[in-house]
């Protein structure tokens, strides 16, 4: 028979492991207040800061996409002001959001802002995924505990597959739950071509405001879906959301 205590301390340490990365999140709940009450005594500058540095942690919510995209459309850049708004967009779909972005990039229609149902569903997981990862983390401590408790009691063979199949859970959450890859095209102009070299026809010119879906890299060249067709267009003209 395995060793109760053994199996026991084994699942705990990959418990504890799992709880300073929710302990890390509440940490950064923390800096968001800050950064808020900053933003609202109208410290732009210091509230950047920490949003910022929490938005390229992966830590962001739709309020705080668009205090980023407030400030930077104040400083005037608005191609960060755009990409704030396009992120803001996909997690909280509205025409207000289409309607400013063409206002800051000059557009008066825009290709890839289209989100399909399946898309939507995977960007919800994604913003909630550390509440996904804490909820699966509470699930496998009650294992764990039910684990221990039935071990004591009995000693006949125990079944570990619940608790087996949570740990495999929690480590598909952490790092293969992941948001559609997606471009805003940020330069001007940009070559659309059909081929990742410059000999390759050229299917479209287009001003920056545009989003596209990123299916690969190849050099310096991002394969894309540009209406509904596979495309190429140089890195340097793409900033990835």
């Amino acid at each position: 028979m395995p060793n109760v205590k053994s199996i026991f301390l084994t699942k705990l340490l990959i418990f504890l492991s799992i709880s300073l990365q929710s302990i890390h999140c509440q940490a950064d709940v923390i800096d968001l207040n800050k950064a808020d009450s900053l933003f609202n005594a109208r410290s732009y500058k210091e509230a950047m800061e920490i949003y910022d540095s929490n938005y390229q942690s992966g830590v962001y919510s739709p309020a705080m996409l668009l205090k980023m995209a407030f400030i930077s459309e104040g400083i005037g850049d608005n191609e960060r002001a755009t990409l704030y708004l396009s992120k803001y967009y996909d997690l909280d779909p509205n025409p207000q959001a289409i309607t400013k972005i063409k206002s800051l990039t000059g557009q008066s229609s825009l290709v890839g802002y289209e989100v399909s149902d399946g898309q939507r569903f995977l960007i919800f997981l994604t913003e909630y995924q550390e509440y996904i990862v804490g909820a699966l983390a509470i699930f496998l401590v009650l294992s764990i505990i039910a684990s221990w408790i039935t071990g004591r009691k009995s000693e006949k063979t125990q079944t570990f597959w619940p608790t087996i199949l949570l740990i495999v859970l929690i480590f598909a959450a952490n790092n293969f739950l992941n948001g559609p890859r997606t471009g805003l095209i940020t330069s001007s102009p940009t070559f659309i071509v059909s081929k990742p070299s410059a000999g390759g026809e050229l299917i479209d010119m287009v001003e920056p405001g545009h989003r596209v879906h990123i299916k690969s890299n190849k050099d310096i060249w991002y394969e894309v879906e540009w209406k509904d067709k596979s495309a190429f267009i140089k890195k340097s003209d793409v900033t990835r959301m």
